[in-house]
């Protein structure tokens, strides 16, 4: 098992309407999220800063393959083309980035 952690901003005027569509995620882009091997998933949001941040345990053998056939799902495309609009990727994230990846520097279980 690996752990990630990424962090995108928010736009302010769309808090609201990101909490709305994250209580209420869609059946199979929750299917999705399984199928990628990813459990224990959370998205935390940081205000006044409007920072999001997200983390996810893989359980899988191959992220990048999981990543990609998660991101050919077509329902993933339509949740994300929801999703994406609200968000405001960091200046600093690399250039095939979204989300901006963080690293680890402490865990304890």
């Amino acid at each position: 098992m690996k752990r990630y952690g990424s962090v995108i901003g928010l736009d302010a005027a769309q808090i609201a309407e990101y909490k709305k569509v994250h209580a209420a995620v869609w059946p199979d882009v929750l299917n999705q999220i399984k199928n990628s091997n990813i459990t224990n998933y959370s998205i935390f949001l940081r205000e006044p800063e409007n920072l999001l941040f997200a983390y996810y345990e893989y359980v899988g053998n191959d992220h990048a393959a999981d990543m990609a056939r998660m991101a050919a799902d077509p329902v993933t495309q339509k949740w994300w083309a929801v999703c994406m609009p609200m968000q405001r990727p960091l200046s600093t994230r690399t250039g095939d980035e979204w989300w901006a990846s963080t690293e680890e520097v402490f865990h304890v279980d």
